[in-house]
């Protein structure tokens, strides 16, 4: 089922999240619902805070971010935790789908390390670079209360503030399915 997306001003998006207990019911389900929920927006990543969830879960398919180098890599993380982040630093014009029209270069550290569950709750511990670290930095953000225009430089965030307050307002809507306001 493909769940409304949440969008920015809501408040669920600016806490941070709590950890997915070993009972939690229906896990399975939401994650399902997250997925087709993110392919039907055209997201690569997706976070349970943006659906209105306020769980450390989030899911991305790298490979729509590059089919080559990402091949089969749909993840699920449940309760993931930042072990590390190292590496040369890079910008990207990143986006999200509870901002809709609004990208922005941020500057992210090219490796990261993670412990997780995955779908089954098997716990991990990984390293990711490159892209794939991009979007898992961008979703851990999400399930700790950040979104990546609080990562912006002070003049961009001033240039994108209407737009913000547009979305916040409920005036600037996206395509796809949303939260009403």
């Amino acid at each position: 089922m493909i769940l409304p997306i949440v969008l920015y001003g809501d408040p669920v998006l600016q806490r941070r999240a709590e950890e997915v207990p070993a009972d939690f019911p229906g896990l399975d389900e939401l994650v399902q619902n997250m997925f087709e929920t993110m392919y039907a927006a055209n997201g690569i990543g997706l976070a349970a805070p943006q659906i209105g969830y306020s769980l450390r879960l989030f899911i991305l398919d790298a490979e729509l971010a590059d089919e080559t180098l990402y091949k089969d890599e749909k993840r699920v993380f449940i309760n993931p935790l930042v072990l590390e982040e190292n590496g040369e630093t890079w910008p990207y014009a990143e986006g999200c789908l509870s901002i809709p029209e609004i990208r922005g270069d941020i500057t992210r550290r090219a490796t990261i390390r993670l412990r997780y569950e995955d779908a089954q709750r098997k716990v991990y511990e990984e390293t990711f670079d490159g892209m794939l670290a991009r979007i898992i930095q961008h979703e851990y953000d999400h399930i700790e209360g950040r979104l990546f225009i609080d990562l912006l430089s002070p003049l961009r965030r001033r240039l994108v503030q209407k737009k913000l307050q547009l979305i916040r307002n409920g005036k600037l809507r996206p395509e796809y399915k949303h939260r009403p306001r």
